[in-house]
């Protein structure tokens, strides 16, 4: 006797296609397939589950329901666990294969992921790794909806499906121009810039953290620029256009535009902010996934702080 509640591979990725589409129409071209097939692939799995996955729209095409979109987030990684397994039948033994979509902060990027890649290749080469680089909110909505399994970034407002694992700490300093009267002094306190003008690194929960740590020191940071460019920051600064704090210091003091900057160590006791890997809570991970936390953690504990 057949099961109520079976279902097929196949229909689960003609579900996970048409989805990512939004359209069983574009799902039936890119799968070379009846769309009547992909219709009816959706249709028994929303009978055998009991939901509805998707709102039709007459002009709009498909769009995911609230449980549409979490059974969307289970199919892709059981299917991504299908696709290890046939792997393994095919005879690639302990050989890891396949493709893997990593996620990244964009500050944390030139910093990590170079080394990151590099180290992942050379023993996992037959892994085809993938970066989607972006924001915490576009990095969040990655590993919610799939698009992304793994994702490298700063311990800042994540959602509650969110599960993390700390890889390292980056506390904040002080940047100020070559020719600031402080540039010579072995560290500062926030208080000792508190009358001076701000460059603000204006990404969305950074501004918050920037601004809450003045606030310890007893001030209402004046900003004189924001910016969403982590360099461009750095060269108003040079410029003289005021003091900046920020948690990644390049290897090298110039700017693009040759002026130069130099990196204070803040006396204050100010929170780090923490770096972290970034799954979905309750998905167990794949094996190639698991296999780049562990080089994460790896290429990490060797990195100066």
């Amino acid at each position: 006797m057949t099961d109520s509640t079976e279902f097929t591979l196949i229909q689960l990725r003609y579900f996970a296609v048409a989805a990512e589409l939004g359209s069983m129409t574009a799902a039936a071209r890119q799968l070379m397939v009846s769309q009547s097939a992909i219709s009816a692939a959706v249709a028994h799995l929303e009978r055998v589950l009991g939901l509805q996955l998707f709102v039709r729209h007459h002009a709009r095409g498909l769009s995911l329901t609230r449980a549409g979109a979490r059974f969307l987030s289970e199919a892709q990684s059981f299917l991504a666990h299908a696709d290890e397994l046939a792997e393994a039948a095919r005879g690639l033994g302990g050989a890891l294969a396949g493709e893997l979509t990593v996620g990244c902060f964009t500050s944390l990027a030139p910093f990590y992921l170079p080394k990151l890649l590099t180290d992942f290749s050379a023993r996992y080469p037959q892994v085809n790794v993938s970066v989607a680089e972006g924001q915490a909110e576009m990095l969040q909505q990655a590993l919610l909806d799939g698009s992304c399994e793994i994702a490298l970034l700063y311990d800042l407002g994540l959602a509650e499906e969110i599960e993390t694992e700390l890889l390292t700490a980056a506390p904040p300093y002080a940047l100020v121009a070559a020719g600031h009267r402080l540039a010579g002094a072995g560290g500062v306190h926030l208080a000792d810039l508190a009358d001076e003008p701000m460059v603000l690194l204006d990404w969305p929960l950074s501004r918050e953290y920037f601004r809450s740590l003045l606030l310890r020191s007893g001030a209402e940071p004046r900003i004189s620029h924001r910016t969403t460019s982590y360099e461009t920051v750095r060269a108003l600064v040079a410029g003289g256009h005021g003091f900046s704090i920020l948690n990644q210091r390049p290897a090298a003091d110039t700017t693009y535009d040759g002026g130069r900057v130099v990196a204070l160590p803040l006396l204050d006791r100010l929170p780090p902010l923490p770096v972290v890997l970034a799954f979905l809570r309750g998905v167990r991970p794949t094996r190639r996934a698991a296999a780049f936390a562990a080089r994460c953690r790896a290429v990490l504990a060797q990195r100066p702080q």
